[in-house]
């Protein structure tokens, strides 16, 4: 395409034949060994450093490649190719002896190699004999010799992944594909704000051949709630606290907004409201798969189920005794705002988790999502001794939840249905249980589970529905549904059923041991956006609930 031959940065080792790819064990540090058929071999290893540094979090916006000969004369070639604005902008070129810099009218990158700059700028093939490193990153000089700053900052950011790696609660089972699902999760949190994004990239699409291309480079108020509460069950709290400063912003700029205190699904990591949609036609998408989008609609959208999920994200840090700064009084009564809002909304049509963009009903999911919000705060006004609010929020979670036992119920499906009066089925009726909204031995929720089963389910994957929406009918399986039906056969004890599907899953995922967010159930091929948090929860929620426990084993 006319865009293969831009924005990228690859090292290539001349005459290669086979190459390796494994993350550094409990690190965030990517290793490749590429190999040719005269004996030569190189390793590269990537990361972004981040360790403690004078008492404060280190992590520069910056990318470290090192490239080590491991056996015989290697020859290689750097080809760094960076392009702004999507590709609308190409870079005037400068260099110093020992750094290039890419420059565009308003932002500014800057390579700084011990490699020789005229082989770099000039894509020359080159003999490795020494290692080699390259920062690239802001326009700033780095300070230091660039070989031992490289080595330096290497060696402190594997260790500071593995001090976090050794301060996690682990399952006894699946420890290595948890790990490696924290890692990615912590990896898709932005710090200095405390947004998690739901995946990496944009306009990875679906499925083969449709449109479905969707930019999830922002967060969503639903997926960080599900992140947060992956990471707490490792007890991992960190991502609770930082996200909560960004969901505390979030409920502050929501009330002092024009809808007063209607929360968009969606916002970018800077607390950015408009989100506004293009598409970037320059870009010919991933493989061919055109469009490519930038921005997303859905923050457009009414989602009903979002009241819940910012009440449920706090839930627990008012009562955890770890934290060096739990909520108190104001933030829960921040948070009963949020609670009048579910109130409010709780048996009003919205656009559902799915996000459909024609279709309004009363989605049972964001009604139960809104009684959660309720039941949660009777808890939190329990917990700080606030007999009256107590009160006052359950009266409120139990007429909601008769709302849903009489309107989702279906006598026809002897089924709940994924809407209010309305037969048909969406996984998301499977998250009953997990929000315990419904016994897992009540008969009703088997019922449910057995209907979601026959009318989803393709193998060993589950879709999010099949029904026609504003693209036709979808084609691949839902990820994050399959871990919900995971979640759902081992609360009703079909624990066999529930680890051969997990185990399946975790087939499906990459090498590297990562998840996107659909998966083909014909081929297992992975599609959507990469890496996708959702999915990586899946497996931290599936490992920490079907394993054999610590004290059964050791």
């Amino acid at each position: 395409g006319k865009d293969s031959d831009i924005g990228f940065y690859d090292v290539e080792l001349i005459g290669k034949v086979r190459s390796e790819q494994e993350y550094k064990e409990n690190t965030a540090v990517l290793v490749t060994r590429l190999y040719d058929n005269h004996d030569n071999a190189i390793e590269i290893s990537d990361f972004a450093p981040r360790f403690t540094l004078s008492g404060r979090s280190f992590r520069p916006t910056t990318l470290i490649r090192r490239i080590r000969p491991l056996s015989g004369t290697p020859r290689i070639r750097i080809r760094l190719r960076p392009v702004f604005d999507y590709g609308a902008t190409l870079p005037t070129i400068t260099h110093g002896s020992n750094h290039i810099r890419y420059v565009s009218s308003n932002y500014t990158i800057r390579v700084t190699t011990n490699a020789p700059v005229s082989y770099v700028l000039n894509e020359t093939p080159f003999v490795l004999t020494t290692p080699t490193s390259l920062f690239l990153g802001p326009d700033e000089t780095l300070q230091g010799a660039v070989e031992e700053t490289a080595r330096e900052f290497q060696e402190r950011t594997e260790n500071y992944w593995r001090q976090w790696v050794r301060r996690l609660a682990l399952p006894l089972e699946w420890q290595e594909a948890v790990i490696r699902a924290a890692i990615t999760l912590k990896l898709c949190t932005f710090e200095e704000t405390g947004a998690i994004v739901a995946a990496m990239t944009t306009s990875i699409p679906e499925a083969f051949g449709t449109e479905r291309n969707w930019d999830y480079r922002y967060c969503w108020l639903r997926d960080a709630f599900f992140v947060v509460r992956a990471l707490n069950s490792l007890a991992e709290v960190e991502t609770m606290e930082d996200y909560l400063r960004y969901l505390t912003n979030i409920v502050s700029m929501a009330e002092n907004g024009q809808l007063h205190g209607h929360l968009q699904p969606v916002y970018g990591i800077g607390l950015e409201a408009e989100l506004v949609e293009r598409i970037e036609t320059r870009l010919t998408g991933y493989r061919g798969h055109a469009p490519v989008r930038v921005g997303n609609q859905a923050y457009e959208h009414f989602q009903y189920d979002v009241y819940g999920n910012a009440v449920l994200a706090a839930a627990q840090a008012f009562f955890d005794k770890r934290l060096l700064a739990p909520p108190g009084l104001t933030d829960f009564e921040r948070l009963e705002r949020v609670g009048e809002q579910a109130f409010r909304l709780y048996d009003q049509p919205d656009a559902g988790m799915w996000e459909l963009r024609t279709h309004a009903r009363v989605h049972t999911s964001s009604s139960l999502m809104c009684w959660a919000a309720c039941d949660r705060l009777a808890k939190i006004a329990a917990h700080l001794s606030l007999p009256a609010r107590a009160l006052y929020w359950q009266e409120r979670a139990d007429t909601i939840k008769q709302t849903i036992l009489t309107r989702a119920w279906s006598e026809n499906e002897q089924s709940f249905v994924h809407a209010f009066d309305e037969d048909g089925f969406d996984a998301s009726l499977l998250l009953m249980g997990e929000v315990n909204f419904i016994a897992a031995d009540d008969p009703r929720f088997i019922a449910t589970l057995n209907a979601v089963e026959g009318a989803l389910k393709r193998g060993p994957h589950m879709f999010r529905y099949v029904t026609n929406d504003d693209f036709g009918t979808p084609q691949n399986a839902f990820n994050i549904c399959t871990f919900w039906y995971i979640d759902a056969l081992s609360r009703v004890g079909r624990t066999d059923e529930a680890r051969e599907i997990f185990e399946n899953m975790l087939a499906c995922r990459t090498r590297l041991g990562l998840l996107s967010e659909d998966t083909d159930p014909a081929s297992n091929e992975l599609w959507g956006n990469f890496p996708q948090t959702y999915s990586l929860v899946g497996i931290i929620n599936a490992a920490t609930r079907l394993s054999k426990t610590w004290q059964q084993t050791v």
